[in-house]
Formats: C-alpha cells, sequence, structure tokens
C-alpha cells in the first residue's frame, strides 16, 4: 500500500467508524447513571431528521481507494505568530479568543489563559510517523503558552485530543474540564486525577471567574478500532464576566442547539465546527448550511468559523467550508469571524473580516 493509501487510512481511523460497533445488556460501570449511557456505551439520543449514512466498510473502502483532490493547499496558509508579551499585553477586563488551527484556541477570560481542545502535534494519528499531517505551524510553540489557568475538551478524538500536547502540558494546567470517561485518558496521559473534572451534559461547574457547562452535542468517541462510544461527547458554554461564548466541540445537527440557545438566552460569541462534513457521516458533522442554521438556533451575535484550515480529514476542499460558510453568512446577514491563524478576536469588540483564502491554492 503507497503512502497516500496510509494516509487515507489514518485519516478514516480518526472517524471509527461513522457505524461503529454497540454494546447490550448490563455493566458496572460508574457512568451507568448518566441518561446517556446505553447499553454500556454512550449514544446520542435518537434524530429521525438525520439523513442516513454509508456503512462502515463503504467508508473504509472510499478512504482507501478513492482519489482526494484540493483537500491539502498548495500554497502557504498564513499565520500570525504571537509572542507571550503580545499575549500579556491584551486587556485583563475583556475576553479574546486566540485562533492556534483546526478547533484549538487560546483564551484570555478576564486576565486568565485557558486552552480549548489543544493540538500542537504534527499529526491527528495514532501513530507519529503516518496520518493526517498539518497545513501549518502553530502561530507559537508550546513552550511558549503562558501559564494555563484551565483546559477544556470536546471528546477524545485524535484532532481534539493530542498525547504530546497533554504530556507536555500535564503539570502545566491547573484543572481540566472534560466529558465523562475522559479523565482516564488524561491520567494515562500523566495529567494529575486530582486537577481533572468530569462532566455529564447540562452539568455545570465554576473555576476562578469563569462558569462552565457541558452541553449536549450529536457525535461519537474512541481512540482504536475498539473503544468507540466508552466516553462522552460534548459542546460548552463559557461564561466570563458578562459574556457568553459556546463552542460547538464536534456536532452533526440536532435539536440540541436550539435547546441550548433557548436554555441560555444567546451568545456573544458562538465557535461553531465547520469542516469535515460529508454525505456518508451526516450525522457526525455539520455542513456549512446546517452550521449556519444551528448559530440561529444558539441564538448568537458572533459566527467564529472552526475545524478546519488544519488538517485533511475528509473529502471536500480544503477552501470550502469557507466558502460556503462566508457566502451563507452575507447572504443572511450574519457576522463571520473567519480569523486568520494566530489572529486575536476580542469579543464584543468591532473587527473587520477578511476572506484570507481568497486566492490561495
Amino acid at each position: 500500500m503507497n503512502a497516500s493509501r496510509i494516509r487515507g487510512l489514518l485519516a478514516a481511523f480518526g472517524l471509527i467508524l461513522v457505524a461503529g460497533c454497540t454494546s447490550s445488556g448490563n455493566c458496572d460501570s460508574p457512568y451507568a447513571s448518566s441518561p446517556q449511557f446505553k447499553g454500556c456505551l454512550f449514544a446520542n439520543p435518537p434524530n429521525p431528521q438525520t439523513p442516513p449514512g454509508a456503512g462502515t466498510w463503504t467508508i473504509w473502502s472510499r478512504f482507501i481507494f478513492a482519489s482526494k483532490v484540493g483537500t491539502v493547499p498548495v500554497d502557504a496558509i498564513p499565520v500570525r505568530p504571537i509572542t507571550t508579551a503580545q499575549l500579556e499585553a491584551l486587556d485583563a477586563q475583556a475576553n479574546h479568543v486566540v485562533r492556534l488551527g483546526h478547533s484549538s484556541h487560546l483564551l484570555k477570560l478576564r486576565g486568565k489563559f485557558w486552552l480549548i481542545d489543544p493540538v500542537f502535534g504534527e499529526r491527528v494519528s495514532p501513530f507519529s510517523f503516518a496520518g493526517p499531517k498539518r497545513f501549518h505551524a502553530p502561530p507559537l510553540t508550546l513552550q511558549q503558552l503562558p501559564p494555563i489557568e484551565g483546559l477544556i475538551l470536546s471528546h477524545d478524538h485524535y484532532d481534539h485530543l493530542d498525547v504530546p500536547t497533554i504530556e507536555y502540558l500535564a503539570q502545566r494546567v491547573q484543572r481540566y474540564f472534560v466529558p465523562l470517561g475522559v479523565k482516564a485518558r488524561l491520567v494515562d496521559m500523566g495529567v494529575p486525577a486530582e486537577r481533572v473534572q468530569e462532566f455529564d451534559w447540562w452539568q455545570a461547574a465554576a473555576h476562578d471567574g469563569v462558569q462552565l457547562t457541558a452541553t449536549p452535542s450529536q457525535h461519537f468517541s474512541g481512540r482504536s478500532l475498539t473503544d468507540r462510544d466508552r466516553t462522552l461527547w460534548a459542546s460548552w458554554v463559557i461564561q466570563s464576566g458578562e459574556q457568553r461564548l459556546f463552542y460547538s466541540g464536534d456536532s452533526g445537527y440536532f435539536n440540541g442547539f436550539k435547546t441550548i440557545g433557548e436554555r441560555f438566552g444567546g451568545f456573544d460569541l458562538a465557535l461553531m465546527e465547520n469542516g469535515a462534513y460529508d454525505a456518508y457521516w451526516p450525522a457526525v458533522h455539520m455542513t456549512p448550511e446546517e452550521t449556519v442554521q444551528a448559530f440561529q438556533d444558539l441564538r448568537g451575535k458572533v459566527l467564529y468559523s472552526v475545524h478546519n484550515s488544519t488538517f485533511d480529514l475528509a473529502f471536500h476542499t480544503w477552501q470550502d467550508p469557507l466558502n460556503r460558510l462566508a457566502d451563507l453568512s452575507a447572504a443572511k446577514g450574519i457576522e463571520l469571524a473567519t480569523p486568520e491563524i494566530g489572529e486575536v478576536l476580542t469579543v464584543g469588540q468591532p473587527r473587520t473580516n477578511k476572506r484570507w483564502w481568497a486566492g490561495l491554492k
């Protein structure tokens, strides 16, 4: 098997796969009381509106044998390097979001630094030598990160939970906030157990002035062929001062977005998944059209595009998520944020959005 086929196979590994095995019967689990835990595994609520996807072997075969066109950029992705001094200089009374790439973000929330799904590794794969490779370097290195107060994880897939990143940060983060079952993953990577707090959907906690709530998403979990759905997945609501932020994690479209919007009364900024979608797996990732609908359901003020421009994880071109979301947002009068890698967005402050990818191949 040639190198391109191996890369495709490993990309499929990250999907594991969208029609994986289930379990039934009783089991002794600390998560048995969770409404999301059914038949010894975590599960999404039924969603009859989701179109049917392809079967496991159909998806595997496509990743192994189908050709990809335009999924990896030829031109360099623009990156704005950012220094620790620049981060420290950001207004400590405001809330800031720094795009690191894909779904990884560094937040400065009223003077303290937080991370969301940080991935600094070269590949999102169970192997260091093969698998989807990043298109660009992060705008700063792990060593340049300021002290981190909190780290938020949406689920345990390789493009959201990165071993080399967590191993480096293990003792350098004050508190980890994760869905049910993910704590054991972090402890295996060297994180002290007492620093990790697990959440079921709708559970909330406060830490150093920030209010966090784990909210539903429609996805799945797993890091091998044998552990699918052993851990939970989640979206997150982050309230800092008077501002509310939403992070979708990975999710297909479902009515949970409307419920979240109703419960919280809207969001100043919504970081929404926009990439890695496909008709073969419609239940677990959103098309740009669904992303816009989810944002409207959430009652968001600013739509911030994530989950694109860093890794080749599907069959659409790398620009497709950005082009479609930008066109849809313009047509609907939605305020859109598609920051460059390394760009700082200050929540609630006016900014000029630009299509930085325009003209790039």
